[in-house]
């Protein structure tokens, strides 16, 4: 507790730039999106032992597809998960290192689904769903976990996350949906949804936890000030993005 005030003044620079990003769309998020992207993979090196020269290396071969994504230049969405998997692959061989290479398809899909996502009809209250069930995720799990305790999920990967944090953070996304859906129209079937993506949020946490774990560190970098690195914030929303955006495509594929 001795941490919140920095963590809280993080967290709300933090969310001020990502909403007007959010907002206003188009290139301002498409370009905090790859910044993100391009962050995420130079941490996702440093936990996979990689040299510096091979950090840059898969950086650059990140930016290509991601470069792609621009609203400017936007290819279609088989080309784009097709550059972000050939990128992986050209880091695994280059390389030599495949879980150096599979990390550009981690943080590049999540950052193509979120501008995919809002570039959509009705992006900006989907997009912002997706978001901030997360972030109501991690805020409900934070404090239920710490005001209440009780037995551990796994604390062999991570000691503090406790089921009363998980149930607490599903609750906390719930509601934020509920909301979303009564004061801005967030279709129902996505509510319904909420507590299974707040779920897969906490398995993005869990999965980051054993690899800082398998790495030896505490966090993926020291970036930002209590939080640790992007990697560290956005562990979550890596999977629920991906998860978010598939529906999203799935119900306008069947409207």
């Amino acid at each position: 507790m001795n941490d919140l005030p920095r963590k809280t003044a993080v967290a709300i620079v933090l969310l001020v730039l990502a909403g007007l990003a959010l907002w206003y769309g188009g290139l301002g998020f498409w370009l905090l999106a790859v910044v993100a992207g391009i962050l995420m993979m130079g941490e996702w090196a440093d936990l996979h032992g990689a040299t510096a020269t091979q950090r840059r290396l898969a950086q650059f071969a990140l930016s290509v597809p991601l470069a792609v994504l621009c609203p400017l230049a936007a290819g279609p969405i088989p080309l784009v998960i097709g550059l972000i998997a050939g990128a992986g692959f050209f880091i695994a061989a280059t390389t030599r290192k495949p879980g150096l290479g599979w990390g550009a398809v981690y943080v590049g899909l999540p950052a193509f689904a979120l501008v995919l996502m809002r570039e959509q009809p009705g992006g900006l209250l989907l997009t912002l769903w997706a978001m901030s069930l997360v972030w109501a995720t991690d805020t409900g799990a934070y404090f239920s976990g710490r005001l209440i305790g009780g037995p551990k999920i796994a604390p062999s990967i991570s000691p503090k996350k406790t089921w009363a944090g998980l149930i607490g953070g599903a609750i906390a996304a719930t509601l934020l949906a509920f909301a979303l859906h009564a004061h801005a129209g967030l279709p129902f079937g996505f509510v319904m949804a909420t507590p299974v993506l707040a779920v897969v949020a906490q398995a993005g946490d869990f999965y980051e936890s054993w690899l800082k774990r398998r790495a030896g560190v505490k966090d993926s970098s020291n970036l930002l000030p209590g939080h640790g690195g992007v990697l560290d914030r956005l562990d979550g929303l890596v999977p629920v993005a991906i998860v978010a955006a598939a529906m999203v495509e799935a119900t306008l594929w069947l409207a």
